[in-house]
């Protein structure tokens, strides 16, 4: 079954972004020596479950990414995120067996949740 492999998240400003995505993941973010403006993005070790992606200038009006991001602790992410620039824009809501999720826009606008795996969560 094909899988997501890969992310880009578009942005205003390139170099913001990428400040915001350091200080609230801790994820590895290198500027790419190819001919166009792209951040490459790890977001883990090569051998923990997860995919790396990029960042990038926003090419075109209302190009946004809808990913989930995996936390180890739902309160301190929103926390990070609202102190970094971000604003969380739903409730810290149950997925029965799941976790915990909820959205929220980065500095560049764009819309993305974060999950604390929780399987006891209702």
């Amino acid at each position: 079954m094909p899988r997501i492999v890969h992310f880009e998240i578009n942005a205003e400003d390139p170099q913001r972004a990428v400040k915001f995505y350091r200080k609230v993941f801790g994820w590895k973010i290198s500027k790419w020596g190819g001919p166009i403006d792209y951040w490459l993005v790890e977001t883990g070790e090569k051998e923990e479950p997860g995919i790396d992606g990029a960042i990038m200038p926003r090419m075109r009006r209302g190009a946004h990414v809808y990913n989930t991001i995996g936390v180890p602790s739902f309160d301190d992410a929103a926390e990070k995120i609202e102190k970094n620039g971000g604003k969380m824009i739903s409730p810290k809501s149950a997925v029965p067996g799941v976790g915990w999720v909820a959205y929220f826009k980065d500095t560049e606008g764009n819309v993305l949740s974060i999950i604390e795996p929780d399987t006891s969560a209702r």
